[in-house]
């Protein structure tokens, strides 16, 4: 459904943008008669959704009220499902962090196990920030798997065993669950919070394995299914005897993740059993460690330059376990990347390690659900005029 233009979304939108800070701002912007900003106005504030104070600057008579989200009695979740961790910021309707925790939680342990954690942790924060539990609006929730944005099932997801087409938003009653991949939410609360001006952006996760989160024209961009972005699995060239827990052979993850550069370091005389592992032999100054971290950022750019050819991102933003030792990394990317691309494409491209760092998927999850409860379409169906 598209709102009509001057809807409550509309104002609302201008309102929590700062484009409009009181009702004459709104008449202007939206070319509406006075009566009909009020009426859209007063049933905002009935709603909770806007505030009304007295602290405007007055040019001459009675000072102008001033127009802006209420924040208070409002609260968003953000949760960062991990495979060995559970993190979650309880936020307030203008992205403000009211509350957060993590704690050690394995996915593999299923969804009723995993998921009445989390409804624990909510209860707990919700409680540490003076607020009920009828005050969660919404939540979004990032998961280490493909995931079907539309239903928020998990799709096939390799590593969180019990967890396909679990229904997750119905585990939680009287709240609105939006469920992504981890690797979108990471690109959206990165985007959001270290670079909101730029609109193309391609956030890469580098742990175990590989993904890819976009935002296209400011946007998360999901595809048709929601499996946009799943570049672990593109073939690179060269290493056809490197298998796949896909089925396939000589796919991105399987040369270049963390786990396949633990394995070939244990192959050369090391032992490595995860990408947590290379990052510390990497920090110790192993020279084995150092050129299979710069080798696997190669390959990663060899992929990533015909993205940066067909998609033109301004910025690459590099995350994961493996974006802890990022110099390294990212001497490899850099150097495939602006050597395999054309020049037009990396003109004004940068590519930098992650600014939110492990925040990026609680933060971005939260954001996801600030935005959809906040979206003109949601905000129609909850206001009446």
């Amino acid at each position: 459904m598209t709102p009509t233009p001057g809807s409550p979304g509309d104002v609302l939108t201008l309102i929590g943008a700062g484009s409009a800070t009181t009702r004459s701002d709104l008449a202007r912007l939206t070319g509406l008669a006075r009566s009909t900003i009020s009426q859209r106005v007063d049933a905002l504030i009935e709603s909770g959704l806007v505030e009304e104070t007295e602290n405007g600057e007055s040019t001459g008579g009675r000072p102008p009220r001033q127009l802006r989200l209420h924040t208070d009695g409002h609260a968003f979740a953000g949760v960062d499902l991990g495979a060995t961790h559970c993190r979650v910021a309880l936020m307030d309707m203008s992205g403000g962090v009211l509350a957060e925790c993590e704690d050690p939680l394995l996915v593999a342990e299923g969804p009723e196990v995993v998921l009445a954690h989390v409804d624990d942790r909510l209860d707990r924060l919700l409680a540490e920030a003076g607020r009920p539990r009828t005050a969660l609006r919404a939540i979004g929730m990032g998961v280490p798997g493909p995931v079907e944005f539309a239903t928020g099932r998990p799709n096939n997801p390799p590593i969180m065993p019990g967890w396909n087409d679990y229904p997750i938003p119905e585990h939680f009653a009287g709240c609105t669950v939006l469920v992504d991949n981890d690797v979108n939410v990471m690109a959206l609360g990165e985007q959001r919070n270290a670079f909101p001006g730029t609109r193309h952006l391609l956030f890469v996760k580098i742990g175990t394995g590989i993904g890819c989160g976009i935002v296209a024209e400011g946007r998360l961009h999901r595809g048709a299914q929601g499996s946009a972005g799943d570049i672990g699995h593109i073939r690179v060239s060269g290493h056809e005897d490197a298998g796949c827990r896909c089925g396939n052979s000589a796919c991105l993850e399987a040369v270049a993740g963390g786990a396949a550069v633990a394995r070939r370091l244990t192959e050369l005389g090391t032992p490595a059993e995860t990408g947590a592992d290379v990052v510390a032999l990497v920090q110790a100054g192993d020279t084995q460690a150092l050129r299979l971290v710069r080798e696997a950022g190669r390959l990663v750019g060899e992929v990533l330059a015909g993205l940066v050819n067909f998609f033109n991102p301004e910025v690459i933003v590099i995350g994961g376990a493996l974006s802890r030792v990022h110099e390294h990394l990212l001497a490899g990317i850099k150097e495939t990347v602006y050597r395999r691309s054309l020049p037009l494409a990396t003109h004004h491209l940068s590519i930098v390690p992650s600014r939110t760092g492990i925040n990026a998927a609680a933060l971005g999850a939260g954001i996801l659900a600030i935005e959809h409860y906040l979206s003109p379409d949601n905000v129609n169906r909850l206001v009446t005029t």
